[in-house]
């Protein structure tokens, strides 16, 4: 490979996407990883320009290549040799709230139980 182009899996390890490259090729593996559109070995080239979707912990971050690097290499550099153009996370409270139980907390008594049935919506009736 030339010095124009790096390993995808190499690249997003490099630039820390991702803690080990391992976990990066694992991910190419997975299909959580895509260039310009396309899903990708880790073994693909990336260059300037492109645009790689990577999926993480349920979302997807949007990075552009600025400079391919496959060596791991300081905070300034990195931000060199990526874009960042993930759009922001929702704001909290617009995220709907789910109730959890503790654990340990055994079934739901009665009460509990038509509680939880009025918050999701459902009555008494519907059974």
């Amino acid at each position: 490979m030339d010095a124009t182009s790096a390993r995808v899996d190499a690249w997003l390890w490099a630039v820390r996407v991702y803690k080990t490259r391992s976990a990066a090729t694992a991910a190419c593996r997975a299909g959580h990883v895509r260039v310009n559109g396309d899903r990708v070995k880790a073994a693909q080239p990336v260059r300037p320009g492109d645009e790689l979707r990577v999926r993480i912990a349920g979302f997807d971050r949007q990075l552009v290549v600025r400079r391919p690097i496959s060596k791991r290499v300081g905070a300034a550099v990195v931000a060199e040799s990526m874009e960042d153009r993930t759009p922001p996370p929702p704001p909290r409270e617009s995220i709907a709230f789910v109730p959890m139980r503790d654990r340990g907390a055994g079934r739901p008594t009665k009460r509990e139980r038509r509680d939880i049935d009025r918050l999701r919506g459902r009555d008494a009736d519907d059974d």
